[in-house]
């Protein structure tokens, strides 16, 4: 039983639950660190971006498809004009003067030359930033803000989780581009603390999801548009919802499965500028799309009944026991360990079973719990809890969001830009080869210059990492030839580094 403070505790709670700890934020949790914990999770909406949030995600793609519109507009008119003839050719009336001395070169005068005075040109307006950059910025500047402000940052990092596990990439298309961050604050936000059906179904029938896995393009083979005109199923997001949001690999589906699902989710689609129903930009179910018939997945048979026969299968894989295994799983990986160990993993997974996916009593066992205390901090810091604890340990705020996204792309975690529907890895080999950690010296570096703590970097080590720093780490700070470099070395300090 811990008597008194319990520092060691506090940086445990911060490091491997949260983003990192911000002076003074130690000695607030040290008293009871679970407790801290518990208290930021069990806050009211606490996940939810309230302060000017962005534009909602039928809006962002309004925007973007007026902004479409225009430009084809634009480009219509242009090759509709008829051509411009060229200005006539006028001779120059200026004296012809004495004829240059032979060998002078003949290249017109420079600027600043004897002769004529030359009017300055002016200068070209910067640039307007697409509207699909804008919207995209506008939700980095209120997710980095959200991070930074947190008391502690447990509800960000599952915030991350989620978002990671329900993964979109703003690579595939200018649309992703302005509906991933919608995609965050809308789906992920409102329910990464309910039960897990719940965000399962606002994850799937996301326009961002729908345009990421490209379910907007598939039809019913018995469908009138499949039987006419040709068009037919597509996969992709029946088997990204088996495979990796619910029952994960090896739980027992099948292809059949697969396919069957993708006949019960023909008809999820998104309202675009050219649709007959629905506000554009929004979920859109056509019902002429979908594949008809009662459908047999898992050896349940699903009767005909539109939209609701892809929400009910939804509901039963977000109870399935693979289902329950496989998000224990991940959990404990991401929080505690590479290798997850199994015992934790089942008593998170019986959590899940018997709380019907109860998303806060399962991440509450799991801070309750001393084996995800008790294990070693060999986790490295992934790129987006390094970043954003380094800004927290300095309480540096940025006043654009240029940094935070310059240094994601610099250590190969670019915001909301995976390379498939897997998200990141959560494995600490994927971000500690030599060339990550290189980049994340180099980042160290800018990051000590730009990053001004409140105080000496001594002090600002004490209030991150407490009593657990090294004396080797202590020592190299304290002999650091300037405040930059000592804040690059506490940034790549091995306490710092690994949670």
């Amino acid at each position: 039983m811990t008597i008194g403070p319990d520092l060691a505790g506090a940086v445990t709670a911060f490091n491997r639950f949260g983003f990192g700890a911000r002076p003074g934020d130690l000695a607030a949790a040290a008293g009871d660190p679970r407790g801290f914990l518990l208290e930021e999770l069990w806050t009211a909406n606490v996940a939810l971006i309230r302060d000017r949030p962005p534009p909602s995600g039928p809006a962002a793609l309004q925007a973007y498809y007026l902004d479409q519109q225009r430009k084809r507009a634009e480009r219509m008119s242009m090759a509709m004009a008829p051509p411009k003839a060229p200005p006539p050719v006028v001779p120059s009336m200026a004296p012809l003067g004495p004829a240059p001395p032979e060998g002078a070169s003949m290249t017109p005068m420079a600027a600043g030359q004897s002769g004529a005075p030359r009017e300055a040109a002016p200068e070209s307006p910067k640039p307007q930033p697409q509207v699909e950059q804008a919207l995209f910025r506008a939700e980095a500047v209120a997710r980095l803000q959200k991070q930074l402000q947190a008391r502690l940052g447990l509800v960000e990092r599952l915030v991350a989780f989620w978002s990671n596990h329900f993964a979109v990439s703003v690579a595939k298309s200018a649309e992703l581009r302005a509906a991933a961050g919608p995609f965050e604050r809308e789906a992920i936000r409102p329910n990464v603390l309910g039960k897990f059906a719940a965000l399962l179904r606002a994850a799937e029938s996301h326009p961002a999801m729908i345009l990421y896995l490209d379910n907007q393009n598939s039809v019913g083979p018995n469908a009138p548009p499949g039987l006419f005109a040709g068009k037919g199923l597509n996969e992709n997001l029946a088997r990204e919802i088996l495979e990796l949001h619910t029952l994960g690999v090896g739980s027992g589906y099948t292809q059949a499965d697969v396919t069957e699902f993708a006949r019960i989710l023909t008809g999820w689609s998104v309202a675009g500028p050219e649709s007959e129903a629905g506000a554009i930009g929004s979920f859109l179910f056509k019902p002429n799309w979908h594949e008809p018939g009662q459908r047999t997945l898992l050896g349940k048979t699903y009767a005909e009944a539109g939209a609701e026969q892809g929400r009910a299968a939804l509901d039963d894989l977000a109870r399935h026991r693979a289902t329950a295994g496989h998000i224990a799983t991940k959990l404990v990986r991401h929080f505690v360990a590479d290798d997850p160990p199994a015992d934790l993993v089942d008593a998170l997974a019986v959590k899940f079973r018997d709380s019907d996916g109860d998303l806060a009593v399962v991440v509450s066992a799991l801070v309750a719990d001393d084996r995800a205390w008790r294990a070693k901090p060999t986790k490295i810091r992934s790129p987006l809890e390094f970043v954003v604890g380094a800004a927290r340990a300095t309480d540096y705020v940025p006043s654009d969001p240029g940094l935070y996204l310059q240094a994601l792309n610099l250590l190969g975690m670019p915001l909301w830009r995976p390379a498939g529907p897997n998200g990141f890895s959560d494995l600490s080999d994927a971000w500690s080869s030599p060339e990550g950690m290189k980049s994340r010296l180099d980042l160290a570096w800018f990051m000590g210059q730009r990053m001004h703590a409140p105080a000496d970097p001594l002090a600002a080590m004490k209030a991150v990492l407490g009593d657990t720093a090294s004396g080797e780490t202590s020592e190299a700070i304290t002999r650091a030839e300037s405040r930059e470099q000592a804040l690059a070395l506490l940034f790549m300090a091995p306490e710092f580094q690994r949670r």
